[in-house]
């Protein structure tokens, strides 16, 4: 009971700043909550000097609470629906996938960013932008300043994609259906994918045909952050083994193995075997998505905005080459198959 009265203030804090961001984010789907929510979080945090009550509730925030968004977000993941109607599209989600974990990892190595880091923006490039790096990061034991540099990295290049997509997508000439899978796979996160899908509707009056093709293709991609997930859990796990085993510590899977990945899972098998009906799974996705907020305004509150600008530089040339490289793959493998 002491422990809840401990983190109230701080969880307390967290609701209340996400409630801002949550309406800004509806307001302006582009930018989204998270991010409004991050800045938000910096910005209290210069002026809020005095944090010793807040700080364990905040800390539970950016970590459980996080967690629990995950596990609600498998509620939304019907994986039979998702593959039929998103199959067409599988080839290509897998390849920019791959491209975009292979450019993260060669450019970590070479130009020595922090591992960390380098697996936050890959993931988030390539697979759902902010829900990939809220479900990845607990997992690899992310710390809040490398979250919020991974978020701001991809929120740069959502904003870019969303607006000259539609105009680059006509200036190649891709069809409807064309840019509706280019959209799909080829930005970041699920706002900007409807924000570059819903312009291009406008654009060329085809009510919300591109809208639906790039959001169930978008689904579809987002099936991804399971295996990604379960391996780098894996991975962790080893390492931790390894690393106990030379220094003679205790090897405990309580402590290492992130469990809510599984919950998260089971909520998606669940919502599969039962086709639990969108009556029952939109309130989840909602909260799953507040749940977010709030984690990611308590990332910004402990976040050191200086230390993040100076910092910045590499992770952004890393997340441009990803983003580059995840458009060149999409459209040279349209063209291949005979979407484009």
């Amino acid at each position: 009971m002491s422990k809840v009265k401990e983190n109230f203030a701080g969880v307390l804090f967290c609701f209340i700043l996400a409630l801002p961001a949550w309406f800004l984010g509806k307001a302006f789907p582009v930018v989204g909550g998270p991010v409004f929510s991050i800045l938000i979080g910096i910005v209290l945090a210069l002026f809020i000097k005095k944090t010793e009550n807040l700080q364990s509730g905040v800390k539970f925030t950016s970590k459980k609470v996080l967690q629990y968004a995950v596990i609600l977000l498998g509620f939304g993941m019907n994986l039979t629906d998702i593959l039929e109607k998103g199959k067409e599209s599988l080839p290509i989600i897998i390849c920019t996938i791959a491209t975009s974990l292979i450019i993260s990892y060669v450019l970590c190595k070479a130009m020595h960013i922090p591992s960390k880091i380098s697996i936050l923006v890959g993931v988030g490039s390539s697979i759902c932008g902010g829900s990939a790096i809220a479900a990845t990061a607990p997992v690899i034991d992310a710390d809040d300043e490398e979250i919020a540099q991974a978020i701001s990295v991809i929120f740069l290049f959502n904003i870019i994609a969303a607006l000259i997509f539609p105009h680059l997508g006509a200036m190649l000439g891709l069809s409807n259906e064309g840019f509706g899978i280019f959209a799909g796979t080829a930005v970041n996160d699920t706002s900007s994918v409807t924000a570059a899908a819903s312009a291009w509707d406008g654009m060329h009056g085809t009510g919300t045909a591109v809208l639906d093709q790039a959001t169930i293709v978008k689904l579809t991609r987002t099936l991804a952050i399971i295996p990604i997930t379960l391996v780098l859990a894996f991975m962790q796990m080893r390492k931790a083994k390894k690393e106990g085993t030379e220094s003679g510590a205790t090897f405990s899977l309580k402590k290492i193995f992130p469990f809510f990945i599984l919950f998260f899972v089971l909520a998606s098998v669940v919502t599969t075997v039962f086709s639990l009906p969108t009556e029952v799974t939109a309130p989840l996705k909602e909260l799953s998505k507040f749940f977010i907020v709030m984690a990611m305004g308590a990332i910004g509150f402990n976040t050191d905005i200086v230390k993040l600008v100076k910092t910045g530089g590499k992770p952004i040339f890393m997340g441009l080459c990803c983003w580059i490289g995840i458009a060149i793959v999409s459209l040279l493998l349209q063209h291949a198959i005979g979407i484009y």
